[in-house]
């Protein structure tokens, strides 16, 4: 997996971050644990990536701000020359993590990423957006589930909206939880995002969710899953992302 280079343990101080509904999380490296870094080099360590490609730079297409224009390079990860195609999926797998990811996305566009391929931080054109249709749909949105007989239910607004204008690169900064589960393989407690910045602003904390986010990889939920970038909604690019695995507790 060239793509995915493996740091090693480095020394830090000891970082917790206490959840206030139902646990704390530690945010130290458990022994043997590394940073995955997913540099853009290539496509190595994800499934089946369809018609993404490692870009040097991308920009808003000068003919259609709905479009990027792609120049060829490496060091970014681009969902096609079509702004759609497949979701990019990772081939490892993780628990509670710590996810720092940067992305571009064209006007109007709109994506999202998936914490164990389940559950989703929603990636979307919001600049200058007061209100938007239904919470979770912002930039920054922890998504809602949906069902046919509910429609979309537990979404959750980001604080504050805090997105740049189309074609800027921003940021999220992610502790996720992954649910719990007994000896039986019943779940005893939901996911859980500790915490989620965007552009350096905290816009959620402690908010848990029940199940799988609309568009899920996955309708069950398990305690370890990929992440996932999603493709197949508009032109989008991603890079510098980095998970780091956390102590369970």
């Amino acid at each position: 997996m060239t793509n995915a280079t493996i740091l090693p343990r480095r020394k830090c101080g000891r970082a917790t971050i206490v959840a206030t509904l139902l646990f704390t999380v530690l945010a130290a490296w458990p022994a043997g644990a590394a940073q995955v870094r997913f540099d853009g080099k290539d496509l190595r360590g994800w499934r089946s990536p369809g018609e993404w490609q490692t870009a040097r730079a991308v920009s808003l297409d000068a003919a259609d701000a709905s479009r990027l224009a792609i120049e060829p390079g490496q060091g970014i990860y681009v969902n096609g020359n079509k702004g759609r195609t497949v979701n990019l999926v990772t081939e490892a797998e993780w628990g509670d993590v710590e996810v720092h990811v940067e992305f571009c996305i064209s006007k109007k566009s709109n994506s999202g990423v998936y914490l164990m391929g389940r559950y989703e931080v929603q990636v979307y054109d919001s600049f200058g957006v007061e209100k938007d249709k239904y919470p979770g749909i912002e930039c920054g949105g922890i998504y809602p589930r949906w069902t046919q007989a509910r429609g979309e239910f537990e979404g959750h607004s980001p604080r504050v909206n805090v997105s740049k204008p189309p074609g800027e690169w921003q940021t999220f900064d992610i502790v996720f939880r992954a649910p719990r589960f007994d000896a039986t393989g019943k779940k005893t407690q939901n996911a859980k995002f500790v915490q989620v910045s965007h552009n350096g602003k905290v816009v959620h904390e402690n908010v848990a969710v029940t199940g799988p986010t609309r568009a899920a990889s996955f309708e069950d939920e398990k305690a370890v899953g990929p992440l996932m970038l999603q493709g197949d909604h508009g032109p989008v690019a991603y890079r510098n992302l980095r998970i780091t695995p956390l102590r369970q507790n």
